[in-house]
């Protein structure tokens, strides 16, 4: 693939700079587009530019068996190595992307606004705190975020209050969508369409979706949003973008933060001074900053006088089941979720979490991934083929997991990353709410698949579930500066001039995939900040 050669580019910190992201991903993205018309931007990115003419590339390298899911985006070895407690490991790298564009290079683009009582947990569900705002704070920055990101949805009977109707209509269901909706009708579970972040028609100068199927982790069409987008118009504002300059700390004196010390390809470390600072660097690499960033002011890490930087790390958790029918299901003709059910997200308390039920246009192996990782050819090929593909049927879920003060991020004492930095070290800790949820939202996928007529031949469960890749928590939102890092327009309680955008500023996770939310608060601290310059 095509490289721009590193020690080519000038990679030395900009002059009179009002804003200093550190994070190129979405929520460092919307921040710089959002500033950038009227004030002096600059963004630290750890990782490299990706060239939009290697993504076919690496499609073909996601759908080869030799390359897991890491590789298609260059991550690994000692720069992304960390490390995972034995109770619940924690595989960070599974969709992580270090680059220009971040996570929404390789996410599956699903964008959900929270419900009312995900603000509100501690009042409607009797466990969890409260959030310092409300849905109704939010409200018109999610509008704002559907515009930016471009998002296909509709109106459904379970969503929170809308002021305006999604961007683009819905994507049509998928013909597994229609073999589950009987089933879902006597089943009495509600179906509805998922809002994505992808074009079902032409949008803001991007195509639609053209049907690849390999959205997570590549989408090499571009229909599907990813953060490079607000990146490039911000440059073109004016902002500047330094790639492959990890953050290695913040200096600081007892009331402000005044440069970020970065590194370079060749060695070199610079200081990139500002007026402001927005961490949008994602919820385990913001508290290892923090944490890094430690001095006599702040000797347990910086804005951490609460103690709590890095605590609170949450994820939420996968419940699935599926199996096969007797009748084509075309699994893989659509490389995402089409239909979904927020049924029964409201019904939650405090013993058991909200469920968001995903029905899966990809349960099964595809003919692709099964042709390449077999040793047959020609007639016996296409005979397994024919056995294993095209009558898979599955139905996922999210659930929330509460926040743990005992699950946290810090620093490992032992291993070092490559320009000697401790990596972060995760202690996930996971609650019996959130395998009880599990365990009921296996329930109603079972009823569905009952009442398609479905052999259940797999089932993800309380045993054996894992992570989203959805890193929340870590420098939580909230009024008391004892109990929260940052207040309730996320800037830090200690440091008057430094603010989080990200999913590490919530206070409980919900059961809704983040990324608009995070978008949401993005364009939210940027009115704070351009408030304060």
């Amino acid at each position: 693939m095509s490289t721009t050669d590193a020690s080519s580019v000038d990679r030395s910190p900009a002059s009179d700079a009002d804003v200093c992201i550190i994070g190129a991903g979405p929520a460092g993205a919307l921040v710089a587009d959002r500033l950038a018309d009227d004030h002096e931007v600059v963004i630290l990115e750890a990782g490299p530019r990706f060239e939009y003419a290697d993504r076919q590339e690496r499609m073909e390298r996601a759908l080869r068996p030799a390359h897991d899911r890491p590789d298609v985006w260059d991550v690994g070895g000692p720069r992304d190595a960390s490390t995972s407690t034995d109770g619940w490991f924690y595989p960070l790298n599974h969709l992580r992307v270090k680059g220009v564009g971040g996570s929404t290079l390789a996410w599956q683009g699903m964008v959900m606004r929270l419900h009312e009582d995900d603000f509100a947990s501690g009042s409607a569900r009797g466990v969890g705190p409260n959030w310092p705002i409300e849905y109704s704070d939010l409200q018109p920055y999610y509008a704002a975020a559907e515009r930016e990101i471009g998002v296909a949805g509709a109106d459904t009977p379970y969503a929170p209050p809308r002021e305006e109707p999604h961007p683009m209509g819905p994507f049509e269901p998928s013909h597994s969508d229609a073999l589950f909706a009987e089933a879902c009708e006597a089943a009495d579970v509600a179906m509805h369409a998922v809002p994505n972040a992808r074009n079902a028609e032409p949008y803001d100068g991007r195509g639609p979706c053209v049907g690849y199927g390999t959205c997570q982790p590549v989408c090499p069409a571009g229909a599907k949003y990813d953060a490079t987008v607000h990146v490039e118009r911000a440059e073109d504002a004016g902002a500047t973008v330094i790639d492959r300059a990890p953050v290695e700390r913040l200096d600081h004196d007892a009331k402000r933060v005044t440069a970020a010390v970065y590194a370079t390809p060749d060695g070199e470390r610079h200081r990139q001074a500002a007026e402001s600072f927005v961490l949008a660097a994602g919820g385990v690499e913001i508290p290892r900053l923090l944490l890094l960033s430690e001095s006599e002011q702040f000797p347990d890490g910086l804005a951490n006088s609460s103690g709590l930087v890095g605590s609170y790390f949450m994820d939420h958790l996968f419940a699935g089941t599926g199996g096969v029918l007797d009748e084509p299901t075309r699994q893989h003709h659509v490389g995402f979720t089409t239909s979904e059910s927020h049924q029964f997200y409201d019904d939650a308390d405090a013993d058991i979490g909200p469920i968001k039920l995903e029905f899966l246009n990809y349960a099964g192996p595809s003919p692709v991934e099964s042709a390449l990782a077999g040793d047959d050819w020609g007639d016996a090929l296409l005979d397994d083929l024919r056995a294993d593909y095209g009558t898979s049927v599955g139905v996922g879920a999210l659930v929330e997991q509460l926040p743990r003060e005992d699950s946290t991020v810090g620093l490992d004492p032992e291993r070092t990353d490559d320009r000697g930095n401790p990596v972060p070290r995760i202690d996930w800790a996971v609650g019996d709410r959130a395998l009880r949820t599990i365990e009921r939202a296996n329930e109603i996928q079972e009823s569905i698949l009952d009442a398609l007529g479905a052999e259940i031949t797999w089932q993800v469960g309380p045993d054996n579930t894992g992570p989203a890749a959805h890193q929340m928590g870590t420098t939580r939102m909230g009024t008391d500066p004892t109990s929260s890092v940052v207040d309730a327009d996320c800037r830090t309680h200690d440091v008057a001039n430094c603010w989080i955008a990200s999913s590490s500023v919530f206070p409980t996770s919900g059961a809704m995939n983040p990324t608009l939310t995070i978008a949401a608060l993005a364009l939210r601290v940027s009115d704070a900040v351009d408030a304060w310059l």
